[in-house]
């Protein structure tokens, strides 16, 4: 999809700006009669810019994926890889494109429930746009600050609309002492432009601390006037779906108790990704997919092996 003009400008002015949304939340388009969400479900998705989905996966499953996500976590040979970014004290944070690094979580990218209430949503066949495990372990584990995932995506890789979702798997609990993610309920209709210059090789600063593409606190103060705050607290095994322009973050973790979770992002494949703004050279392609665009072939869940 090429823009005429872009509707979605940020990082061009002085000051910030609050822009309504462009685009649909939920895309029509045929499901061809897939299971995905229920109508409720979907009205709150809408409403609010994201749903919780408490118990999705059992016990049984969410112990094999946290138990692969530390052991990549432990391989030296992953430590190593571009994919892997660390914080002070060499403390991994987050491992990239862990649905092709890793045949589980292939997989589980894959499991026909959650690609069904991706194309639900988007009203398209989808693509996986991005792939990580998010670690935040206990006392140590750093904040991610507000953002809009859109808001990076438009501008340093060329996405063109708001047509995709992100999927949070719980691999542990998330409680109000961890460090939970936090969204900003509404915050998905309306797009706020931030200030700032955006510097060649941001992305290799921004995955541990973002500087560029952070929203303002007069904006981030309407938006949460309006809509106020909610941390979706529950087991592991829950999943959070949000859409990508939703405002969201995570404080700290100083408690005794570890927070991880696996997050896989969907891109309608109407909506594959363009040339970055501002003559930015692509961001490498486990930050964001430019090769792989093949629709998701839905797999029945099976994770005994």
């Amino acid at each position: 999809m090429v823009l005429v003009s872009d509707a979605y400008q940020s990082r061009v002015d002085n000051e910030a700006a609050i822009m309504l949304r462009r685009d649909p939340v939920v895309y029509s388009g045929a499901n061809d009669g897939a299971q995905g969400l229920v109508q409720h479900q979907l009205r709150n998705y809408q409403k609010n810019g994201f749903i919780f989905l408490k118990n999705f996966f059992t016990e049984s499953e969410v112990a094999l994926f946290l138990k692969e996500a530390n052991r990549m976590a432990a391989d030296p040979m992953i430590r190593e890889r571009e994919e892997t970014i660390t914080e002070s004290g060499d403390q991994i944070r987050s491992i990239f494109m862990v649905h092709r690094l890793n045949d589980l979580f292939r997989r589980l990218a894959a499991d026909v429930r959650l690609v069904n209430i991706a194309r639900q949503i988007l009203g398209d066949e989808v693509y996986i746009h991005q792939s990580r495990v998010n670690l935040k372990p206990g006392f140590v584990g750093k904040e991610f600050y507000w953002h809009s995932d859109f808001e990076a995506w438009h501008v340093e890789d060329g996405m063109p609309r708001m047509r995709a979702l992100s999927c949070a798997i719980f691999l542990t609990e998330h409680n109000e002492f961890n460090g939970p993610l936090m969204f900003i309920r509404g915050s998905h209709m309306h797009y706020i432009s931030c200030v700032g210059e955006t510097t060649a090789d941001h992305y290799r600063h921004s995955l541990k601390k973002q500087e560029y593409g952070v929203p303002d606190p007069a904006s981030l103060r309407f938006l949460v006037d309006r809509g106020g705050i909610q941390a979706p607290k529950g087991p592991a095994g829950s999943v959070v779906l949000f859409d990508c322009n939703t405002m969201h973050g995570s404080n700290s973790n100083i408690s005794p108790y570890p927070r991880s979770d696996l997050l896989f992002v969907y891109n309608s494949v109407q909506n594959a990704l363009g040339k970055p703004r501002f003559g930015l050279a692509p961001r490498p392609e486990h930050v964001a997919t430019r090769e792989e665009l093949s629709p998701v072939v839905p797999l029945e869940p099976d994770y005994s092996g």
